[in-house]
């Protein structure tokens, strides 16, 4: 992150709609706080247990991930020409890098694609994570059209 941090909005982006979502509102946010953007994308490559997954020949998830980042930077930009943006793919679990790139930022919105009921409110696996453990303030946007895509 850049010398002052604390001018950063950090908005972690997989490609579902709640996420999107979530990227157009911290863009409005750095409108109204004159704010930098950041756009994160995390990556990790494909697990399973037992026996190798079969991935297709030069498959290279930091590609795909890299490729969400472009489009991050793009939709935010298409949203305020004006707006500082940068984007970057990490590799890791979305929760621990968005909790890692979240120290120093002013804030960090997610979106949640929410499965579960929890107090009222619907939070995911990550967004639960980031609020319990980000070294910020979190906004956790909620995709109010019902859409939640299910994007790798």
């Amino acid at each position: 992150m850049s010398e002052h941090e604390h001018d950063v909005v950090v908005v972690g982006v997989d490609g579902s709609t709640s996420s999107f979502g979530a990227l157009a509102w911290a863009v409005a946010e750095c409108v109204r706080s004159d704010a930098k953007l950041r756009v994160v994308v995390a990556w990790e490559w494909p697990t399973s247990y037992g026996w190798a997954m079969p991935l297709p020949e030069g498959y290279q998830p930091q590609d795909d991930a890299q490729r969400l980042v472009d489009e991050g930077v793009a939709r935010a930009r298409a949203l305020n020409p004006s707006i500082d943006v940068e984007g970057t793919a990490l590799e890791g679990s979305a929760a621990a890098r968005l909790v890692d790139v979240s120290r120093g930022a002013a804030l960090l919105v997610i979106g949640s694609r929410g499965h579960r009921q929890l107090a009222g409110m619907l939070l995911g696996s990550v967004s639960k994570h980031c609020v319990g453990h980000a070294h910020c303030p979190v906004v956790v946007y909620h995709d109010r059209t019902g859409q939640h895509d299910r994007s790798a």
